[in-house]
Parts: structure tokens; sequence; C-alpha cells
């Protein structure tokens, strides 16, 4: 059996062992405790998210959906700088509200040419995305989370094994962002999350253009997925229109169907939605 082979019957075999999806099927935000109801109307205001007025539904739901995207930024920016140099990002970016974490199983990767380029670039914009939506947030961020890289098995010993799970983990990010569009009222939170989700494409794009390239074989992580391939490369519906997946979806691949915690997140996610 080749190498890709291996790796991908492994990443199945969890993926399938696990079966969050189904374990979850068909929620869409009932596990956060939100209802959509009363997520409606639009809130154009200049509000800052750690503002005093906890009172406001909509600005509530809008620190909760950020502090999710954060709990996701914090995985994908000490993924990639462990893959590029072998440490995760500063210690100064831990802080927050929640239980804070250690991060384990990551290490360097041996990189090389435009795949080391593309991935030093796409560590420095996950960095700036932690530090972005800290900023936005301010003394409602909530805390790194403890974060198993190695949840998996996969995505250190080679080149290959980091563009598979890179692969998934930018695919995740681009239709996570794009589940969590319309729960944002504030349009420049929104704005600023739309051009998070145009940065994520743009590194999806390029890492799947990679994995294609090298051959590599990357399994689906959910019913939703589709992985690149020479006959089907962008991952968009009958419409041409990209995947898009609820915060319970997005939390069935990362964290699994325990509620408490598991897979990347041992210890569970901070913040309201879990």
């Amino acid at each position: 059996m080749k190498k890709e082979d291996d790796i991908t019957t492994r990443l199945e075999s969890r993926f399938n062992r696990r079966n969050a999806l189904r374990a979850l099927g068909g929620t869409v935000l009932a596990t956060t405790g939100f209802a959509l109801a009363g997520c409606g109307g639009s809130d154009s205001s200049n509000t800052p998210l750690n503002s005093s007025n906890t009172n406001n539904t909509n600005t509530n739901m809008d620190v909760s959906v950020l502090n999710f995207a954060l709990n996701l930024e914090y995985l994908e920016a000490e993924f990639y700088s462990y893959a590029t140099t072998g440490h995760g990002i500063p210690d100064n970016l831990f802080s927050g509200s929640g239980t804070p974490g250690a991060t384990t199983g990551g290490s360097q990767v041996s990189l090389s040419g435009s795949v080391l380029q593309v991935a030093q670039e796409i560590a420095n914009d996950e960095l700036t995305h932690v530090v972005f939506l800290r900023s936005a947030l301010g003394g409602a961020a909530v805390a790194k989370p403890a974060i198993n890289l190695n949840a998996l098995g996969i995505g250190f010993a080679s080149e290959q094994e980091f563009l598979i799970l890179a692969r998934a983990f930018e695919d995740v990010g681009v239709s996570a962002y794009s589940g969590a569009a319309r729960l944002i009222t504030n349009k420049d939170y929104l704005e600023a999350a739309a051009r998070i989700l145009a940065t994520e494409a743009y590194h999806a794009g390029n890492v799947r253009y990679q994995l294609a390239l090298m051959g590599g074989n990357a399994p689906a992580v959910d019913g939703l997925d589709q992985p690149p391939s020479s006959g089907n490369f962008f991952p968009t519906d009958s419409n041409g229109l990209a995947v898009s997946r609820s915060a319970a979806q997005v939390a069935a691949i990362v964290r699994g169907a325990n509620e408490a915690g598991g897979a990347f997140y041992p210890q569970g996610l901070n913040g309201a939605i879990k």
C-alpha cells in the first residue's frame, strides 16, 4: 500500500469512527443554547464588542459568534506556527475568559519550495486573525483552549500529511465563516468576518492546488466535504456556491461528538457556542 493511501485510510477510519455528524445530525445551533428567531433584525451601530451594553441580544450573539471563530483561529494559528517554526504562537495571546490550555502534538515539518512559502504566509495570516479578533472582542475575548494538534495522528510527519490536514482546516474554516454570516448583526463585524472568509478562501484554494499537484489523496471530513480531485477541484454546490456549515457541524468535525471535549479540543471550546 502506498504511503498516501495509508494516510487516507487512517483519516477516514478516524472520521468514520467518531461518526460525529450523524450523532449531531440535523442540529444547527440548538446545541449552543441560541435560537435563530432571537437573532433577527439589523444593527449597523459601531458599538464595541466589549462594551458594557450586555443586555443587547444582538451584541451578545456577535460576541458569541466571533469567539467561536477565535477558537478556530487559535487552532489554525497553532497548526501553522508549529509546522513552520516548531513552536506555537506567543503566550501573550492565550489569556481571556474560559479555561486556557496548552497545545500538544505539534512539530516542525520539513517543507520546501512553494509549499513552505505558502505555509509561512498562511501562518502569518492566521496569527494576525487571532490578534485581530482578540482586539475586536476586547475584554470579551475567550482564552486559547487546550489544543491537541495530533488528534488524527497525522499532519507533521511529511509535506503531504501537512497539506492533507491543512486542506481540511482551510475548507472547514471557509464554511464556518459562511455559516456564521447570518448570525452577525453588526455590519462592521460582518464585513470584517467576510474579509477573513475571503482570506481563508485564498488559503484553501492554494492548499488544494498544492495537494492536487502532489497527487495526495484527502478524505472527506463529513458528508458536505468535497476534497480536491481532477474532476471536481472547487468545493461548490450546483449553484456554484461554496459549502456552508453551522456551528454544530463545524464543532462535530473539530471537536467530535463529545460536547465536553475531544478531537482537537481535548477540554472543549471556550465561549457560549461549544
